[in-house]
């Protein structure tokens, strides 16, 4: 039996997941071993030349883009590079299931910073989600006495930077090649990291860690794939709440390949914040098929 749209949909989101999920693993397993600098340019390096195939195959540098579009695209490789550094620095020494819990928030937060930005109405059941999950978020990192954990901030300020990644892409001219945007991105990345690493004393890779770097790399790119691929079929609303796979795939890895599990504090924030990012996700739903009925023209006119 042919599978529909939205089943299609469902598991493309959840193969992107899985990939991106793996990739964090494999990138953490190298943590002590390898600088990040020299680690995330190795990585840039092989992600760079399979995006820019890719986008080479499908015709994506040929596309004449305006400065508005090229502006976007510069502020997306900004954040990317900025929130590679922040969320693989908290990576390399906090449980992966923790800093993927705290990257569940993004739903909530892109919603309200484009509610903020750009004017984007979102009402007060919606705003009620961002709270709760903004409180589950708080439970994951449990701010003390003496402050929040500086590796908890460094994902917070992930996830700040993958936000501004996500509405500098929301504000690209639709006919902005998907493609482009990702070799783009992945060129930055590289660029970026390879200065850097050019201060660092860099360190002979075995072939264990090349091939955990080469996984990682196809790990990137078939995520990209993945989750381009997913926004052509199916419909959001419906795909969307399959992203929080990939907190299952990190419980899995965390527990199996670095012995993590989290505290019960830990798994409830995580369980409030996916709930409300669903939560927000229905209601987008929602108000999307009610616009999509009022915008139908009445029948016989």
């Amino acid at each position: 039996m042919p599978l529909s749209d939205n089943t299609r949909g469902a598991l493309l989101m959840m193969a992107s997941m899985a990939a991106f999920t793996f990739n964090d693993a494999f990138m953490k397993s190298l943590a002590g071993t390898v600088p990040l600098f020299q680690l995330l340019f190795l990585r840039g390096v092989m992600t760079s030349a399979m995006t820019g195939g890719w986008a080479l195959k499908q015709g994506a540098y040929r596309v004449q883009l305006p400065a508005k579009d090229w502006g976007l695209v510069a502020l997306r490789v900004i954040a990317e590079v900025g929130a590679a550094y922040f969320f693989l620095t908290a990576l390399f020494v906090s449980p992966l299931a923790n800093v993927t819990a705290i990257l569940q928030s993004l739903p909530l937060t892109v919603t309200l910073a484009a509610s903020i930005l750009f004017g984007e109405a979102i009402g007060w059941r919606r705003m009620s989600a961002i709270f709760v999950g903004f409180l589950g978020v708080l439970l994951i990192i449990r701010p003390g006495p003496d402050g929040f954990d500086i590796n908890s901030i460094y994902v917070l300020i992930a996830v700040a930077f993958i936000t501004m990644r996500d509405l500098a892409t929301r504000r690209l001219s639709p006919e902005v090649p998907s493609m482009l945007v990702t070799s783009l991105s992945a060129v930055g990345v590289m660029v970026f990291f390879g200065l850097g690493a050019l201060g660092q004393e860099w360190v002979s890779l075995d072939s264990r860690a090349w091939a955990v770097t080469a996984l990682a790399a196809l790990m990137v790119m078939g995520g990209y794939m993945f989750s381009v691929m997913v926004m052509r079929v199916g419909e959001i609303s419906f795909i969307a709440p399959f992203r929080y796979t990939s907190l299952v795939w990190a419980l899995l890895l965390g527990w199996l390949v670095f012995g993590d599990w989290p505290d019960p504090v830990t798994l409830l924030g995580a369980a409030i914040v996916v709930g409300s990012g669903m939560f927000m996700l229905y209601r987008e739903g929602q108000i999307a098929r009610r616009k999509k009925r009022q915008n139908q023209p009445v029948r016989g006119s």
